[in-house]
């Protein structure tokens, strides 16, 4: 008889032990959806980022973080009260996962936790043949960071989504239009330092593809509170791409690429990437 991790499992075509790690890691984030779902957290938070855009929207790379928002601004929200019911989601498919909340040392809107498991001993129960489980370190951890914004940008927008595995529920998330401002306020704003992150790079491209238009007002509230604007800057289409460009000729491409190698299987999707190109795909960039 198939167990729900089986079957959810059997859904992806796995061919390597990084393979079979992605498709579980990704599992485990349905069924802690699954039980956010149960306990009632989509009434007061929305879903958003790249595993948002994975699970949701189809994109084809694999992302490893749960990324949520408050619907609106609550200083005092808890995230503790939802650890119990997602262990007890976690633990009633087979999955030994302990959810642990990282204590912050400075003020920050951010509440963070990490869903953690040992990798071996998950592998080696959910697949029958699982490559090269043995050499797994056998300290190794699957580990899913949870984040919530409690104090959110505003003028984002929603929708719903169901899913029927583990079990069928609801998730309240980001539509793609506030989904990619988002998106264009990691590429234009978030501090790469020595590790460009090609990650926001490849979601730009797959927003684009879709003809999907920015939510300029959500876009220009994040640009405001994490002071890369201020209130009276003009945030039109033509200034919105002034501002990608001007990124986009400090990118060095080659580390962009190595960043999301891991996440994808067509490698051959980044031979193109330059600063011409993103350049010129700007062009087609649409608004809200």
């Amino acid at each position: 008889m198939q167990t729900i991790l089986s079957q959810m499992l059997a859904l992806y075509h796995t061919q390597s032990q990084s393979d079979e790690k992605n498709a579980l890691t990704e599992v485990i984030q349905e069924v802690a959806l699954c039980g956010l779902s149960r306990a009632g957290f989509f009434k007061e938070a929305a879903f958003y980022g790249g595993t948002a855009l994975r699970i949701f929207y189809g994109i084809d790379r694999f992302s490893e973080d749960l990324d949520f928002s408050l619907i609106m601004p609550n200083a005092n929200f808890e995230l503790k009260k939802y650890f119990s019911v997602l262990e007890r989601e976690l633990h009633a498919v087979g999955l030994n996962f302990k959810i642990e909340e990282k204590v912050k040392t400075t003020d920050s809107n951010i509440k963070s936790a990490f869903l953690k498991g040992n990798t071996k001993e998950h592998l080696l129960s959910v697949y029958n043949n699982a490559q090269n489980a043995t050499l797994i370190n056998p300290s190794e951890v699957i580990k899913i960071k949870f984040e919530v914004d409690i104090n959110p940008p505003s003028f984002a927008t929603f929708e719903t989504k169901y899913r029927l595995l583990p079990s069928p529920y609801q998730v309240k998330l980001y539509d793609m239009p506030s989904l990619f401002a988002g998106k264009l306020h990691a590429v234009i704003c978030r501090a790469w330092k020595t590790r460009v992150k090609g990650r926001d790079l490849y979601d730009y491209i797959f927003y684009l593809s879709r003809n999907i238009a920015v939510n300029m007002p959500h876009l220009k509230a994040r640009l405001v509170d994490s002071g890369f604007i201020d209130e009276r800057f003009n945030l039109t289409r033509e200034t919105l791409i002034a501002l990608l460009n001007e990124r986009f000729a400090k990118i060095d491409y080659e580390q962009a690429k190595q960043d999301v190698l891991p996440f994808i299987k067509d490698k051959t999707k980044l031979d193109i990437w330059s600063k011409d190109f993103f350049v010129e795909i700007t062009k087609t960039l649409n608004i809200v």
